[in-house]
């Protein structure tokens, strides 16, 4: 069965329109619990959100439907979304439920799911839990309705689980670290966890009023990071999203480094100490064809996927690596977590920091990257790749790069716009392939 509501991150939208509502949420809530009702223990699922203000609604939403058809519900509040992956795990729960729209501004929002094994639903589940809204659920009698309650000492527990990445013996004492966690999910968990292990944290992003969630903060507005990472003169800065299950770091100088550089430092810190497993690690098409070469030059591969930090993961699980990501900052690190945690890598990122006494700026450069350039076309409707004209433009660029670069192109599996990629070693033919096919594109819509 194809799947309908579920996307490449599961179920988002905007809020109050299309398919995220309160109706919505309350139907996946009966759905989803009806699917993991299975076995005569008392059943029970893990709800967290991050900081939108919708957040209330749907969790709401999602309760009255978890409870009607018998599940126990157990609500967080604001936290990351690894942390519910974590806490569905280790509180023995049938079901997780992240309620975020991610790196999205407020007036989007929504949910995803996971397994008791914590890691998120396959699309064969997804689309199972799809056909079960369209009918009718059976009900718990009124003696099986399920109960709702709130726990107060989650947070601590997330905080304390990520400190367990990093080796006992290291501390952050000295290093400044100004940390940007988007007025989003992570904005009590991410400086609380980093000022423990000793750091001088200076805060970013830590106010949320439920409308201002990633409004030109976190790790796709970043301009405000690398501004105070200078003025403060801090060693490094910290961005996460607003379900802070991504990263993006600035050096000492202010200067970006993206998901492609923190997994290479990280999985060559790993393979020297003899760690790494699968021999290299999985990323998506969109990792720069740099990434690829220098791994290839330390005898490691480079194991691509599409889009979606879902199928690196299943990727991962199937080729047994434990060193994954996106390069937008999605970073799955399977010895310590179930999906893309962006504090856990942070903490990876500053242990590095420590050991090897260089500058970020030093450290984080691990190898160079070909010219990448990467637009959106925004479309309200039709299927623009399908046109004639777009193709044929396709071909061209295709043939243009081949055998000096790489083409992709996609539709965004959580908007609506289509993303033009191209790299090679030329920058002006990359900017101008690019340019054609945007072109084209808009022509189209």
């Amino acid at each position: 069965m194809t799947r309908k509501l579920f996307g490449t991150d599961g179920i988002r939208g905007r809020t109050n329109a299309g398919v995220m509502t309160a109706a919505t949420a309350m139907r996946v809530g009966q759905a989803a619990g009806t699917y993991f009702v299975r076995g005569g223990h008392r059943h029970r699922v893990v709800i967290g959100k991050d900081t939108r203000l919708s957040g209330y609604m749907m969790e709401s939403a999602l309760v009255a439907g978890f409870t009607s058809v018998g599940m126990d519900v157990i609500m967080t509040g604001p936290l990351p979304t690894p942390a519910i992956a974590l806490l569905t795990r280790e509180m023995r729960a049938d079901l997780g439920v992240m309620i975020s729209a991610s790196h999205n501004l407020f007036a989007d929002n929504g949910i995803k799911l996971f397994g008791p094994d914590g890691f998120k639903l396959s699309d064969e589940a997804e689309a199972e839990i799809e056909r079960l809204m369209q009918g009718e659920v059976k009900l718990a009698p009124a003696e099986g309705i399920g109960r709702a309650r709130r726990i107060d000492d989650a947070r601590g527990r997330y905080i304390h689980a990520v400190k367990q990445s990093v080796a006992s013996e290291i501390r952050f004492d000295g290093l400044k670290v100004v940390v940007d966690c988007a007025h989003g999910a992570a904005y009590q968990v991410a400086p609380s966890a980093i000022w423990e292990l000793g750091a001088d944290v200076v805060t970013l992003g830590v106010s949320p009023n439920g409308t201002n969630i990633n409004d030109g903060v976190g790790s796709t507005a970043i301009a405000a990071l690398q501004a105070r990472v200078v003025e403060e003169h801090a060693d490094i800065g910290i961005a996460l999203d607003g379900d802070a299950d991504r990263l993006i770091v600035v050096d000492e100088k202010g200067r970006a480094v993206d998901g492609d550089q923190i997994m290479a430092l990280i999985a060559t810190r790993m393979h020297d100490k003899g760690a790494l497993t699968g021999g290299g690690i999985v990323a998506t098409v969109m990792s720069n064809l740099g990434l690829e070469r220098y791994l290839a030059g330390r005898g490691l591969t480079l194991a691509r996927t599409k889009v979606g930090d879902r199928y690196v993961l299943e990727a991962m699980k199937a080729g047994g690596f434990n060193v994954g990501g996106e390069q937008s900052g999605h970073m799955i690190l399977l010895d310590h977590a179930t999906t893309g945690d962006g504090t856990v890598a942070a903490l990876r990122v500053l242990a590095s920091l420590v050991r090897s006494g260089r500058p970020a700026s030093e450290l984080l450069h691990v190898f160079d990257p070909v010219p990448q350039l990467l637009k959106n076309v925004r479309f309200d409707g039709g299927r623009p790749l399908d046109d004639a004209r777009v193709k044929a433009v396709i071909a061209d660029a295709e043939a243009q790069l081949a055998g000096r670069g790489r083409l992709v192109i996609r539709p965004s599996g959580t908007e609506p716009v289509i993303r033009v990629m191209a790299e090679g070693d030329d920058r002006a033919e990359v900017e101008q392939v690019v340019d054609a096919i945007c072109e084209a594109v808009h022509a189209a819509v």
